[in-house]
């Protein structure tokens, strides 16, 4: 089981905006931030559905390659509603919804590039 998952991002603080809004669709919020001075030389921004952070942001020199995360939500709904939510807030078009069958028959998700290229998907398995 995964606890938590991070990326490093070019600038925090347009990535905290972008996925502050990319994520809404999902429950997902800012919970947590910690300033580089309490960190040990970085700033970090977790979201996740309160109380607890799942997902973080670290300030840096973006991973290389840039990162694939795949959130896992219960409708099809969603997987569009973060699309939308997430190309207004910036994202870049990696793959719209649909079904990708060839994963399995109900695997309907979307793709999302951001800022620093990493590829963030959302993904539903229940059918239509």
């Amino acid at each position: 089981m995964i606890d938590h998952i991070g990326l490093t991002v070019s600038n925090i603080e347009k990535s905290k905006a972008f996925y502050t809004h990319a994520l809404a669709p999902l429950g997902f919020k800012l919970l947590a931030e910690v300033p580089a001075s309490m960190s040990g030389g970085k700033d970090f921004a977790g979201f996740g559905e309160p109380p607890k952070p799942e997902f973080w942001l670290g300030s840096g020199t973006p991973n290389q390659p840039p990162v694939h995360i795949a959130f896992r939500v219960n409708s099809r709904a969603q997987v569009d509603r973060f699309y939308v939510t997430a190309l207004a807030a910036g994202g870049r078009d990696n793959g719209a919804p649909g079904v990708r069958a060839h994963y399995h028959p109900h695997y309907y998700a979307a793709f999302i590039l951001d800022d620093d290229d990493h590829n963030i998907e959302v993904v539903c398995h229940e059918p239509a």
